[in-house]
């Protein structure tokens, strides 16, 4: 077992690496060519801060809503299991209207959308914020979700209309940054304001927050009027049909992941909704292909180099979704570690993805894009074989190593394939292009946690809970998942190899 302090110690230690090397970068930029090149990104920074910005604070929500639960189901009086719907209900809401909003962005502004978008998180997060029972909260999240994917789904379509080819990659890594901060200082405000306050000022904090950075936004980006007539008509121009055949094929797809989850009872049923909702969301794909004004532009289906380039994302966030959802399983459960520990090792992805993305976006615009996803992809594919080989014993050493790893991979991987992705398409679909990628983002988590989940209990019959007890049958079975892992990683590694090989320096 690991002492607690010699632990701490250890990891506090490979934080102020981390910090050294951030200090350097930061060094690095205010010097030379690097400098001339940021100055590029500099002028049109206040793009980049508004996006940011709300790109943290979704970000911030997302990841301290976890902590609250405990605390929400105690004060509304609902059971932990109803409290779960809060969080999936934001997931499947954001997940199915992101192509919508991203589609409306590039009939109307890709602008409008985003700073609405904004908006409608602010109303949701106060609806949340001061919800007195289930049905309100619901609704709030509901509200809130809807704001979430107006915001991601143009995000990327903003940074393509304002940032040609040669900074653009930076300009990504840049609001990957506010992302990444938001992913580690979300666990640690939620649990001040649960600590000091109620769980409520978690949603609510967002509102004076959200109201001064639309305050700043509106000279820094302009959002155009879009008479009443004009949004009717485009509106009346909408594939609803397949967006409402689409919307009952993912909740039930999603649905799926809550029956696998509970284990073997409920295999059949997750099974049976898993498939009945993906058969439904193909013949939504169909019927919006035959449609006059199809929601998914006809030449977005026909680009190869697009489509490949999502694959990939979504291939690559599953695989790390599985780590992210079996580490507490062997750090908590198996190896008795605390959670302030555990949550002090899993940060570190994070903080190194902190240092490692605007690094890897910097050499994105200067260097072969196709080249370095293949070197981000081949780290990860080590990471994930490194998970495979965890110790019986809690060696920190040996913990930490496949964790910052995992990092460095996932952080040199994203910008080039992110840029590669929005490079690819015309501008005037960058909206639907941008909205399509967060959304292969958000099901490839999505589908990772379930997959981790099922492939664990499923080698362990009746077993409720982790224990060090289960000893080696625990190893075995976390280890054969991780096999799965570096199985799909090697997938991903030739698929972006392939796609380098078919065609010119992208």
């Amino acid at each position: 077992m690991l002492d607690g302090n010699h632990s701490i110690k250890i990891i506090v230690s490979d934080l102020k690496g981390i910090i050294i090397l951030t200090g350097l970068y930061v060094k690095t930029l205010l010097n030379g060519d690097v400098m001339m090149h940021s100055q590029k990104i500099i002028s049109q920074l206040p793009v980049i801060l508004v996006l940011g910005f709300f790109s943290l604070l979704t970000s911030i929500s997302g990841s301290s809503t976890n902590l609250a639960l405990p605390k929400i189901s105690e004060d509304l009086k609902i059971s932990n299991g109803q409290s779960t719907w809060i969080i999936q209900i934001g997931l499947i809401v954001a997940t199915i209207t992101f192509v919508l909003f991203g589609h409306l962005g590039d009939m109307i502004s890709k602008n409008f959308v985003f700073s609405n978008g904004g908006k409608v998180f602010i109303v949701g997060s106060l609806l949340t914020g001061i919800s007195i029972n289930f049905p309100m909260i619901m609704f709030g999240r509901v509200i809130q979700a809807i704001g979430v994917a107006m915001i991601m789904a143009n995000s990327l379509g903003i940074v393509s209309q304002y940032f040609p080819d040669e900074t653009r990659g930076e300009a990504l890594s840049i609001i990957s940054m506010f992302i990444s901060v938001g992913a580690i200082s979300g666990p640690a405000i939620g649990g001040i304001i649960l600590s000091v306050s109620s769980w409520r000022w978690i949603y609510l904090f967002n509102v004076p927050l959200g109201i001064i950075i639309i305050f700043f936004s509106r000279k820094l980006l302009p959002t155009p009027k879009v008479p009443l007539e004009q949004m009717t008509t485009i509106l009346k121009r909408f594939n609803w049909l397949g967006q409402f055949i689409f919307s009952i094929g993912l909740t039930l797809f999603f649905l799926s992941g809550v029956y696998f989850q509970n284990g073997l009872n409920s295999l059949v049923t997750g099974i049976i909704f898993l498939v009945v909702g993906s058969v439904i969301a193909l013949l939504a794909f169909y019927q919006d292909q035959k449609f006059h004004e199809s929601l998914i532009a006809p030449e977005l289906v026909k680009n190869w180099d697009y489509l490949l380039s999502i694959f990939i994302l979504f291939l690559a966030m599953l695989v790390n979704a599985m780590s992210n959802i079996l580490l507490p399983f062997y750090l908590q459960s198996y190896g008795q570690i605390s959670p302030f520990i555990s949550g002090l090792l899993l940060m570190e992805q994070s903080l190194t993805m902190l240092l490692i993305t605007p690094i890897a976006g910097y050499i994105t615009d200067h260097w072969d894009r196709a080249n370095l996803s293949i070197i981000g992809l081949m780290i990860l594919l080590i990471s994930q074989i490194g998970y495979a080989m965890y110790p019986r014993t809690m060696n920190m050493v040996l913990i930490i190593i496949p964790i910052v790893i995992n990092g460095i991979g996932l952080g040199l991987f994203l910008p080039p394939n992110n840029t590669i992705t929005m490079s690819s398409v015309d501008d005037s679909l960058s909206g639907v292009a941008g909205s399509i990628n967060s959304f292969a983002r958000t099901l490839g988590v999505t589908i990772g946690i379930s997959m981790a989940s099922i492939l664990l209990f499923v080698q362990l019959p009746k077993v409720q809970n982790i224990t060090p007890k289960l000893g080696m049958s625990f190893l075995h079975a976390f280890d054969r998942v991780f096999y799965v892992a570096v199985a799909i990683s090697a997938f991903s590694l030739i698929m972006v190899v392939w796609r380098k090989l078919r065609g010119k320096r992208i």
